[in-house]
């Protein structure tokens, strides 16, 4: 799976979980706008809507809710692997010999 898309998904998974682009841009540490444009390639690239926008509110569609409950908690397990797996190298492993 390309780089991009795991940014998209993440974009949008942060959108759809603060229910702003501006929290979730905070969050992500990007602008809204940038983070607005994520979110729309992602839309065009499936061919439909994800979320819902208003000037005072974001919601998820039906699609959008549906990819948040299957695609969220996948992307939160590959997250924690990759902490535990970092967390290895801080770590000393092995045996030791001592003669």
């Amino acid at each position: 799976m390309p780089r991009d898309h795991i940014n998209e998904l993440t974009a949008f998974l942060a959108v759809a979980r603060e229910r702003s682009f501006t929290r979730a841009a905070a969050e992500l540490g990007v602008t809204p706008s940038a983070l607005s444009h994520t979110v729309r390639g992602l839309e065009e690239r499936l061919g439909g809507r994800l979320l819902s926008r208003t000037t005072r509110n974001v919601a998820t569609t039906d699609a959008g809710e549906q990819l948040q409950k299957r695609v969220g908690p996948l992307l939160e397990q590959v997250s924690t692997e990759l902490d535990s797996v970092a967390s290895l190298g801080s770590k000393p492993a092995g045996s030791i010999r001592i003669t």
